[in-house]
């Protein structure tokens, strides 16, 4: 099969990459950039456990082909802590108890960052809008949406 190469950006490092035209974003972080922060679940965009950020807009990335990044600025959940210190959303997550099993958290934290990057504070229902793409068996929900409407997120700090 034939590559292609693409030019992007993923946790602000840029990359030149020669990759297979079918390969998957979620694939491409995973299994050849070694960003393992993001789930593989149901590889149909069904569970949102490998949701990433893509032009600062939640998105499967397991449904995206990696040429379709091409010129594009991916942010994966590694890139939410800053050295040993976490960011304020996943703070919130640990202090409500929002983390269980941990796979879906990754997704969960992305979409939620998604949400609060554009809305700062958004009510119960428009959290819960804008999660509903990420299925969690653990918790009941109810833990993760305090966590995110009672974070210490603001557009300045992240």
């Amino acid at each position: 099969m034939k590559k292609v190469t693409i030019h992007t950006s993923v946790n602000h490092k840029h990359y030149e990459l020669e990759i297979k035209p079918n390969l998957t974003l979620l694939s491409l972080l995973r299994e050849e950039l070694g960003l393992t922060g993001t789930k593989c679940g149901c590889e149909v965009g069904e569970c949102g456990a490998c949701t990433v950020l893509m032009n600062g807009k939640a998105v499967n990335s397991c449904l995206v082909l990696a040429p379709q990044i091409d010129g594009q600025e991916i942010v994966t959940v590694e890139e939410l802590a800053i050295g040993n210190k976490l960011h304020p959303l996943q703070e919130s997550f640990l202090n409500h108890d929002a983390v269980h099993c941990g796979f879906c958290t990754p997704g969960m934290l992305m979409s939620a960052k998604d949400l609060l990057d554009h809305n700062s504070n958004p009510t119960e229902e428009e959290i819960r809008t804008a999660i509903s793409g990420n299925l969690c068996r653990c918790s009941g929900y109810q833990q993760i949406v305090d966590a995110i409407q009672n974070n210490n997120v603001s557009p300045l700090k992240g």
